[in-house]
C-alpha cells in the first residue's frame, strides 16, 4: 500500500493541479502543466482520510471548471452552474474510487489501476452518456504546433493514461534518486511539448480549399462573399461555408454561382425530411459544379439543450474527385466515435463546417479550436475546419496549424491544399479507453463488497 500523504501535503496537491490545469490550458507553451495535474490528483488519492478527499475535490472542481467554462453562463444561464458541478462531481469519483484503490490494494496493484480508473472515467465522461464534454481532458492541452508526444500512436485518452502511469511508477520509488526522476520526467514533458513542427509535404496532391468566415448573411450577401473569395483565389478547387449558413436547403442562386464558376461548394444548412413539419436535419450539402448536391452529411450528435435537429440516421464518407473525405458538423469532431467511423470507411481528410457564435466569447472560440489539431495528429490526416466567426483552421496530418483565421473575423477567408495520400488511422486508445471504462465499472461494483470484507477480516485480526 502507497503510505498516506499529510493534510498540509493533500491541500498542496489541491492547489497545485488547479493551478496547473490553468496554466495548461491558457498558456500556448505551457501544455506539460498537465502532468503536474495529474500528479496531483495521483498523490491526492493518498490523502490521510476520504473526508480531505471528498469535499475539496468538488471544490477544486468548481475551481478548474468554473474560470474555464464561464462562457456556459451566457449561453445556459443559471444551469451552467449545475453543468460545473457535475463535472466537478466526475472529477470527485475519480478521486473517491482511486483512494479504496490506493488504500486496499499492494503498491504496484494501485498504480497499474488509477490510471485506468482515470481513462475510465474520462471516456465515460466525454463520449458514453448523454451531457457528455471532452474539451478539458489532458490530451486537448496539448494541442500546439510543437507538441511531439505519441498522439498518433496513443491518443488523447492514451496520452493521459500514459502520464497517470508515469506518475504512480514514479511514486513507487525511494530514496534520493525519487526527486531527481520526477525533474527529469517533467523537462522531458516539457521538451517534447515545445519542439519544432515537423516539415508538411512540399507538394499535396489534394484539393485547394478555401473557407469563408460568415455569421447570419442573406444567400445575396453569401454570392458575394463567394465572388469575392474566386476572385481572390480563382485555382481553389473547393469552396467552405460554416454550418447554419442556410436557412433551407441550397438556394438556386448558389447553385448557380457553383454552375457558373465550375467550383465544389460545402455549405451548412438545414434539411426538413417533411415539408411543413418542424423536425430537420443539421446538414452539410456538398454542390457539385454542375449546380446539384452530390453529397450531404447529417450533424451525428446534435449539442444538448439546443434546436440542433435530429441525429445522423447514417454516416458515410464523400467519394470525391481527391478521394474518400468525411465531413462532421462543428462539435461532432470532438467525439471520437464519430470521428472514427470516418476514419474507419478510408477518408484521407476531414471538412468539418462548425458554428461557433461570436456572443460565446473569444475563450469558448480558444478551447474550441484545440480540437481539429488533436484530431490531425491522432488520425495523421488534414482537417479543413470552417466557423462562422472562428477561430477557422487548416490543420496539416501532423497537427500543425497552416493557415487560420481570427475570432471574430467576419468575411476572413483561410486557404489550403490538403495532402489526400493516404488515410487515416485510429490510434490504440480506440480500444484501450473502453477497455478501461470496463475496468472502472468493475471496480466500481467491487469496491462495496472489497471494503466490507477487508474491515471485517481486520475486525476479526484484532
Amino acid at each position: 500500500m502507497l503510505a498516506p500523504i499529510s493534510y498540509k501535503q493533500a491541500i498542496a496537491c489541491i492547489l497545485g493541479a488547479v493551478v496547473s490545469f490553468h496554466l495548461a490550458f491558457t498558456t500556448p507553451w505551457a501544455g506539460f502543466f498537465a502532468g503536474i495535474q495529474l500528479f496531483c490528483l495521483f498523490h491526492l488519492t493518498r490523502a490521510p482520510s476520504m473526508r480531505v478527499v471528498f469535499y475539496p475535490a468538488l471544490a477544486m472542481g468548481m475551481a478548474m471548471y468554473g474560470p474555464q467554462l464561464g462562457f456556459f453562463w451566457g449561453i445556459f444561464g443559471q444551469m451552467a452552474g449545475a453543468l460545473w458541478l457535475l463535472l466537478a462531481l466526475w472529477l470527485t469519483a475519480f478521486l473517491v474510487l482511486a483512494r479504496f484503490c490506493v488504500t486496499m490494494c499492494r503498491g504496484p496493484v494501485a498504480v497499474a489501476l488509477v490510471p485506468l480508473l482515470w481513462t475510465g472515467l474520462e471516456y465515460a465522461r466525454c463520449e458514453l452518456y448523454y451531457l457528455r464534454f471532452s474539451w478539458l481532458i489532458p490530451g486537448y492541452s496539448f494541442a500546439t504546433d510543437g507538441a511531439r508526444l505519441p498522439q498518433h500512436l496513443l491518443g488523447m485518452y492514451g496520452v493521459g493514461l500514459a502520464m497517470m502511469l508515469a506518475v504512480g511508477l514514479l511514486a513507487l520509488m525511494s530514496g534520493k534518486a525519487r526527486w531527481p526522476a520526477h525533474a527529469v520526467a517533467l523537462l522531458l514533458l516539457a521538451v517534447l511539448t515545445n519542439l519544432p513542427a515537423p516539415s508538411p509535404p512540399t507538394d499535396p496532391d489534394g484539393p485547394q480549399v478555401v473557407g469563408i468566415q460568415i455569421e447570419g448573411v442573406d444567400s445575396r450577401r453569401l454570392v458575394q462573399l463567394l465572388d469575392d473569395a474566386v476572385a481572390a483565389h480563382p485555382d481553389a478547387d473547393l469552396f467552405v461555408l460554416p454550418e447554419y449558413t442556410l436557412d433551407y436547403g441550397v438556394p438556386e442562386r448558389v447553385r448557380d454561382w457553383c454552375r457558373a464558376h465550375r467550383k465544389h461548394l460545402i455549405v451548412g444548412s438545414l434539411d426538413y425530411p417533411v415539408p411543413d413539419e418542424p423536425d430537420f436535419y443539421n446538414t452539410a450539402f456538398v454542390v457539385g459544379p454542375e449546380g446539384e448536391v452530390v453529397f450531404k452529411q447529417v450533424k451525428a450528435v446534435p449539442i444538448q439543450f439546443f434546436k440542433d435537429g435530429k441525429p445522423a440516421p447514417t454516416q458515410q464518407v464523400w467519394d470525391s474527385p481527391w478521394g474518400p473525405i468525411g465531413i462532421c458538423i462543428c462539435y461532432d469532431l470532438s467525439y471520437t466515435r464519430v470521428t472514427d467511423e470516418l476514419i474507419r470507411q478510408g477518408a484521407v481528410a476531414l471538412i468539418v463546417p462548425t458554428m461557433d457564435a461570436s456572443s460565446w466569447g473569444r475563450h469558448e472560440h480558444e478551447l474550441h479550436a484545440r480540437v481539429a489539431p488533436t484530431r490531425a495528429t491522432e488520425y495523421g490526416i488534414p482537417i479543413f475546419r470552417l466557423a462562422t466567426s472562428g477561430i477557422s483552421q487548416a490543420v496539416n496530418r501532423y497537427g500543425t496549424i497552416t493557415d487560420m483565421a481570427p475570432f471574430p473575423g467576419q468575411g476572413e477567408r483561410i486557404e489550403a491544399r490538403l495532402d489526400t495520400g493516404r488515410p487515416g488511422r485510429r490510434p490504440l486508445d480506440r480500444w484501450l479507453a473502453p477497455a478501461a471504462t470496463a475496468v472502472a465499472a468493475g471496480w466500481l461494483v467491487a469496491v462495496g463488497p472489497l471494503w466490507w470484507w477487508r474491515r471485517r477480516t481486520h475486525q476479526k485480526g484484532e
